[in-house]
């Protein structure tokens, strides 16, 4: 099941990685675990580890005609490992604008735990395609800079211990108001159940939340 709201489709593959089909562009973020898929136009990395910048499956999407944004931390790895047609460097406020795309790396880090430190600059993204803007969260907190989010689709991590708790995503919906949440950081063996993503809807008020079935 996905997502289809103005001309986009929103597919869940998951943990943090989600396919974003708009116009016959594929855009990828954080793929992860990926069996077989499309070849990337776009992909987004948001960190570093190994379940977020995975150099397998960068290896199955991308092509020479694929760009990558990602975080100056992933260079060396995808230098040795990845044939892409260019690789773009982000790090929280880098904006790029590519007519049919506009995307806005923001920032996404930990609160009283060291797992991803605010020092090394890993992102989250806001993803405007056909005036319909989407945030990747990252694995975030809840953190202060959320509530200089303005989005319609907002997908947040939910499993805790790296990232926000269910009760910590709903009050993230709180703050940045999106029409939809979508529920992510759970579903495939790392961390995290589909009964996270449940608990983060029922605790959601005041905003649609639809948990996507992985694809």
């Amino acid at each position: 099941m996905a997502l289809e709201t103005s001309g986009i489709r929103i597919s869940f593959l998951g943990h943090d990685s989600f396919k974003l089909e708009y116009s016959g562009k594929i855009i990828y973020i954080d793929p992860f675990k990926i069996s077989s898929g499309e070849k990337a136009d776009i992909i987004l990395i948001t960190h570093g580890h190994y379940d977020h910048c995975s150099i397998e499956d960068l290896r199955k999407l991308s092509t020479v005609e694929t760009t990558i944004i990602t975080t100056p931390d992933t260079t060396s790895k995808l230098a040795r490992s990845v044939d892409a047609k260019d690789t773009k460097l982000v790090t929280p406020g880098t904006k790029f604008d590519l007519g049919w795309l506009k995307i806005e790396a923001v920032p996404s880090y930990n609160i009283g735990k060291d797992f991803h430190p605010k020092e090394n600059q890993w992102v989250g993204y806001i993803i405007e395609l056909n005036g319909v803007k989407i945030y990747h969260a990252g694995d975030a907190d809840l953190i202060p800079e959320m509530s200089n989010i303005k989005c319609d689709i907002a997908l947040l991590p939910v499993s805790g211990t790296y990232v926000m708790t269910p009760e910590e995503a709903a009050k993230a919906v709180g703050i940045i108001k999106p029409k939809v949440a979508i529920p992510m950081h759970y579903g495939s063996g790392v961390i995290g159940e589909v009964t996270d993503a449940q608990k983060f809807k029922q605790l959601c008020t005041g905003c649609e939340v639809v948990i996507l079935e992985k694809e």
